[in-house]
């Protein structure tokens, strides 16, 4: 947005707001003194702040944050350059949230593991350009019309990411993304917005457990608008986040995540991007 003066992402440990959630990197670019902070929250307090004082962003302007963490380091590039480093003060295990300021429309945000051999080509510089949807790789798929259904190969196991970009149109009133083992449903998330809710379920054997609706804040989705929704498997539970930010956790409710098999999107929705 072009009144914007400030924007944050957070890499943080859990989404506790009282005690504060650690943060392990706070990203934050500050438009009208023309650079970027980085720093750490630990136990409620902040470390000592790094800035670098170089602005890679344009209020009103599209961008592309890419971070790499390794060697205990958060290594930052944006729009194809490598921008700064910051040492982590904080074990990387302990990272399971992303979480990013409102002030920003997202797009799109997407998780992968890159090996040793190609960092030369992200980092530090990426010499050749190439559009959104050239870069993409993987097992990153783009969707055509709905219903959408596409396999889960190797089944759902904790670390697994699977994430869902896409437009709800104006006039939408509910759409869902299930998570199937055969013709059981182990994840059913159906965002209605009439009731401005995300209602979770299970069905197991053609019956439906109980609902959940219950979020960590407000419904982020919003009629008119773009969306991305990121599926975490933790140890315990689907941990699902809107736009960035946490939304809910859902325990698991089938024995054998390897069992799911399938991902189905129905509904008032046009889809954009699917990783599983």
């Amino acid at each position: 947005s072009a009144s914007v003066n400030r924007f944050s992402m957070n890499f943080q440990c859990g989404t506790c707001q009282s005690p504060r959630a650690d943060i392990a990197l706070h990203f934050n670019p500050r438009f009208k003194g023309g650079y970027v902070v980085c720093n750490s929250l630990v136990k409620e307090s902040w470390g000592k702040e790094e800035r670098k004082y170089e602005m890679p962003f344009a209020k009103g302007q599209p961008f592309e944050i890419e971070i790499l963490m390794r060697n205990e380091v958060y290594m930052v590039a944006v729009n194809g350059k490598r921008f700064l480093d910051f040492e982590s003060r904080i074990p990387f295990s302990r990272v399971d949230t992303i979480t990013v300021s409102e002030n920003v429309d997202l797009e799109l945000i997407s998780f992968e593991v890159v090996r040793t051999k190609s960092l030369c080509s992200v980092f530090p510089r990426r010499q050749r350009k190439t559009s959104r949807r050239q870069h993409l790789q993987g097992n990153q798929v783009f969707p055509g019309t709905i219903p959408y259904s596409v396999p889960v190969s190797g089944g759902i196991y904790p670390t697994k990411n699977i994430i869902v970009s896409g437009t709800i149109p104006p006039s939408a009133t509910r759409f869902h993304i299930n998570l199937k083992a055969g013709e059981d449903i182990a994840l059913h998330v159906n965002p209605r917005f009439g009731e401005k809710v995300i209602v979770r379920n299970t069905l197991l054997n053609r019956s439906w457990g109980k609902e959940e609706r219950s979020l960590s804040g407000k419904m982020l989705l919003s009629q008119g608008q773009s969306f991305t929704i990121w599926i975490y498997c933790d140890a315990q539970c689907f941990k699902v986040a809107t736009n960035g930010q946490h939304q809910f956790d859902y325990k698991y409710r089938i024995p054998n995540l390897q069992q799911i098999d399938k991902l189905e999107v129905c509904g008032d929705v046009t889809l954009t991007q699917v990783q599983v």
